[in-house]
């Protein structure tokens, strides 16, 4: 065996007062690439590896993975079997970064079959392990033989008292008002995804641009240990188009795909673009196939079959070239979008306010040919989801669902679970509506939202987040402000570049960037970007946030305008729904706890069975009911009341006398808890005996005059007879 073998090669730095190390040559050593990255306590590997190539493949075939293995954490897994299963929300969301990031920067023509796996292999619940991944397969790709273009560089980046930081801990991230996490190259960034709590756009481009120096360290390191432990990189053709094939395409389809890509509907457009190109692929495959040739012998018909093959490819690829020059030098050209919009135009909106009972909170967003149905719906502290994270369990108490449907793009196929891509748009969504849901001190509710997307022609989450928040507000939920989302994309060529805002799907396939932005009328609380081209200047990116802020406001008033009837000031109900469950908080003294559970649990279960409400007590006297309706509440809090009501010096009781005494009487004035009535304060002027005035098991009006330091109570029957008379 070589001595290479066992010769691993490490380059280190410091970042964010640790030492952050990548090593290769130790683990996985038949992989590709294998990169070991370390930083304080946490420890990941990445792996790259690729198959053989494929005849006919024309894609990319990329796969990447993210696995926490809770080993890593010194636990053991939950559930039945014990053992890792599928991925966390969490993990595939690690995993859409990553993919994000680095599927651009592959050479182009190579297809192979390729493959990233990020798994953490110790955890220290400090650093965070999903930025040592994101770096790890920059630097795996980067010294294996896949012809990789990069290294980039990935860091998470979160402000903690007015101060940027790189890489923040755990528990510095939870202290931080805004959290981004940035790819990028030596020349620009690459991918861009986070929230903040109503940040400006100066702010955010500040916070870009401290990301983008900050990386650029991570990059000269990685190219450090390329130089080090770096392969031969494999050749790949870049795929040449028969020059007479696109004349003939051009010729043949021109005239008519110019039409057809002015065409305003979404179906339409596609069904004449459609036509167009089956109509001048079938005439070029025909004209082929009349062809004279010889095919005398088997070389001969296989050469001939992969003639038409190519020449079926590049038609098709030359069609797909001219369909985005005509619509992108439209944009470029005369200033007109697909739909016939301006750059800075946005589709036409509608938004409806409850357009359907029972629910909590819904409401409809309609924006062009995207529409979303979203559902607001309140639970109690039981429905909060737990989460069972690498390093610790935590609750989260407001959720985001997104659905995508075949039937929102007019496909037909088979309904899965949840896919990456709807994980990650719910997760955007999610983030925007974050910031401006109440604590759950003050609104102690699990909130739940959930998009339908009816319709989709560009962004969808968008869509989603201004559905969101007008359902949240049709709940009652004190949102502490709306918010509405924008999707906007770049059109960027020789020197010159068109910012759209709104985007419609074409024109985030076609465009060269992708920057989503959501936030309230005074600042951004969630972003994401993905640049399709090299670099993108500091410039178009300042004009690309100041456009959507614009575009914003507009959406922000659409929806304020549409929703007047049912939320008037275009705020949150004061009134929950009549459909929705009811909560209340009430504070008792600990000590009264036992009084609320009881023997066995025999009391709490007894209000719960009578009143149909739900009590969650913990130990510092917390009482939370949580009731189905209003009524269930109002019986549930009575009795929890009653059990452990306080007597009040100077307040009248109608009580009960439950002994008598040669010196007074004791009267029980509320459940478990009674006082004496000394003989001189029965009535007035002088009692001889307490027989002459009450009787065990007599109702009586009582004054409370005074509790000693022990808690015993002092009743008046005189005195509450005077306030009675006095009052009448």
């Amino acid at each position: 065996m070589p001595n290479y073998w066992f010769e691993p090669k490490t380059v280190s730095m410091e970042l964010s007062g640790r030492t952050l190390t990548i090593e290769t040559g130790r683990m996985a050593k038949q992989a590709a690439g294998a990169a070991v990255v370390t930083h304080g306590g946490t420890v990941v590997l990445v792996t790259a590896t690729h198959a053989t190539a494929r005849e006919g493949v024309d894609f990319f075939p990329l796969t990447v993975d993210f696995v926490e293995k809770t080993s890593a954490a010194g636990k053991i897994p939950g559930g039945f079997f014990k053992r890792e299963a599928r991925l966390s929300d969490r993990e595939i969301l690690v995993c859409r970064f990553i993919d994000r990031s680095i599927r651009p920067l592959f050479a182009d023509g190579y297809m192979r079959e390729t493959q990233v796996i990020a798994t953490v292999l110790a955890a220290d619940g400090v650093t965070q392990p999903d930025m040592l991944g994101f770096l790890g397969a920059s630097a795996a790709l980067s010294i294996s033989e896949i012809p990789f273009l990069g290294p980039i560089g990935a860091l998470r980046v979160g402000r903690v008292e007015g101060e940027l930081t790189v890489n923040p801990t755990v528990e510095a991230i939870a202290e931080s008002d805004l959290e981004l996490v940035v790819a990028g190259s030596r020349d620009a960034l690459v991918m861009v995804e986070g929230g903040a709590d109503e940040a400006s756009e100066a702010d955010l481009l500040e916070a870009l641009q401290f990301a983008h120096r900050e990386m650029l360290p991570l990059i000269e390191l990685q190219e450090e240990l390329q130089k080090l432990a770096g392969k031969p990189k494999l050749e790949v053709e870049a795929p040449q188009k028969d020059a007479d094939t696109v004349a003939k395409v051009r010729g043949a389809a021109e005239a008519e795909l110019r039409e057809a890509v002015r065409i305003q509907s979404k179906h339409e457009r596609y069904a004449a673009i459609d036509a167009v190109e089956k109509r001048v692929v079938s005439e070029l495959v025909d004209a082929y196939k009349n062809e004279p040739a010889s095919l005398t012998t088997l070389a001969e018909v296989e050469a001939r079959q992969g003639g038409l093959r190519k020449l079926t490819g590049d038609a098709k690829g030359a069609l797909k070239d001219l369909r985005s020059e005509l619509m992108r030098g439209r944009i470029l050209d005369d200033g007109v979008r697909i739909d016939g919009r301006a750059t800075d135009e946005v589709r036409q909106i509608a938004c409806e306010v409850r357009p359907l009972p029972r629910a909590h909170g819904v409401a409809l967003f309609t924006r062009g040919e995207t529409q979303a149905l979203v559902y607001a719906t309140l639970g109690s502290g039981d429905d909060a989801q737990t989460i069972d994270a690498l390093t610790e369990r935590s609750r989260k108490h407001f959720l985001l669902h997104y659905n995508f449907p075949p039937f929102s793009v007019g496909e037909a196929r088979f309904l899965r679970g949840p896919s990456r891509r709807d994980i990650g748009h719910g997760n955007l969504a999610e983030k925007a509506l974050k910031s401006v849901i109440p604590d759950v001190d003050d609104f102690p509710y699990t909130v739940r939202v959930v998009s339908e997307v009816l319709e989709s022609n560009g962004s969808s989450s968008m869509a989603t987040i201004c559905g969101g928040t007008l359902a949240l507000m049709d709940a009652g939920v004190p949102l502490k402000a709306p918010v509405a989302g924008i999707a906007m994309g770049l059109i960027a060529s020789d020197g010159r570049h068109a910012v759209l805002s709104d985007i419609l799907g074409d024109e985030d396939h076609l465009g060269d960037m992708d920057f989503k932005v959501a936030g309230t009328r005074k600042g951004i609380t969630a972003l994401q970007m993905d640049i399709k081209i090299e670099s993108v200047d500091w410039d178009v990116m300042q004009k690309a946030l100041a456009q959507a802020h614009e575009g914003r406001l507009h959406i922000l008033d659409c929806m304020e305008r549409d929703s007047g009837d049912h939320l008037p000031g275009f705020a949150p109900r004061a009134e929950l729904s009549d459909w929705a469950p009811r909560m209340e908080v009430l504070t008792i003294k600990p000590d009264r706890i036992r009084d609320i559970i009881g023997p066995g649990g025999r009391v709490i279960r007894g209000i719960q069975e009578m009143s149909g409400a739900k009590l969650d007590v913990d130990d510092s006297g917390q009482v939370a009911i949580f009731a189905p309706d209003l009524d269930a509440l109002t019986r549930a809090q009575a009795m929890v009341e009653e059990l452990t009501q306080e007597a009040e010096i100077d307040k009248l009781y109608s009580g009960k006398v439950k002994r008598i005494t040669d010196f007074g009487a004791f009267v029980e004035i509320f459940p478990g808890t009674d006082g004496l009535v000394h003989i001189s304060h029965l009535a007035e002027g002088r009692v001889d005996q307490v027989t002459d005035v009450l009787s065990e098991g007599d109702e009586v009006l009582v004054k409370c005059i005074d509790i000693d330091p022990t808690g015993r109570i002092r009743l008046s029957r005189k005195e509450a007879l005077r306030d009675a008379i006095s009052e009448a």
